[in-house]
């Protein structure tokens, strides 16, 4: 379960001007057009051929579940990529990003202080150059507990030190225990 890249997908999918395809036939037809051809459709969804062809034909009409999320999953991900660079850039650029999660944060500090590591809900809005480490992670194929990494980071310097006005001598935020993680754009 990718839950910092699929937070990550999710904002960025919330700049989409057009909606996705919803029905079968219409989600197989965009992958074929995107793939040039029913095969390439055929071995990505893991199905013949001959059942892409029925699907863009409208012969058939429901998938099996599996086959349904997997549908919808490529085409989600395929969807508006020009819409998709620029909701990145934007945030890489000028905009940043607001994370917002339910987490053990902290680190080690005395008993009392209130830094100490603890469950906390925190919506906090990054820097653009955070959001850039981000985006650039996630497009190399850094796995969650990467890209985790760069949000534990980010919040160190956003939120703990407070952009260097306090906190200075901090090394490492722990960033564990997750119940929940979502990004805006």
């Amino acid at each position: 379960m990718s839950t910092f890249g699929d937070g990550l997908d999710r904002a960025v999918q919330k700049a989409f001007t057009r909606p996705v395809p919803k029905s079968a036939g219409a989600q197989m037809r965009y992958l074929v057009k995107q793939l040039k051809g029913t095969r390439a459709v055929a071995q990505m969804l893991r199905i013949s051929q001959r059942t892409v062809e029925r699907y863009v034909k409208n012969q058939i009409k429901k998938p099996r579940p599996d086959l349904a999320t997997r549908l919808e999953d490529e085409v989600r991900r395929r969807w508006q990529p020009q819409i998709r660079a620029k909701a990145r850039d934007r945030a890489a650029r000028t905009d940043g990003i607001v994370i917002d999660t339910r987490a053990r944060l902290g680190y080690v500090a005395p008993i009392g202080s209130t830094d100490e590591d603890r469950i906390r809900h925190l919506t906090v809005a990054l820097p653009p150059r955070h959001a850039a480490r981000l985006f650039s992670a996630q497009e190399e194929g850094a796995g969650d507990d990467r890209l985790r990494e760069i949000a534990a980071e980010a919040l160190k310097e956003a939120y703990f030190q407070d952009g260097g006005r306090r906190a200075g001598s901090l090394e490492e935020v722990r960033f564990t225990d997750i119940e929940h993680v979502a990004f805006e754009l």
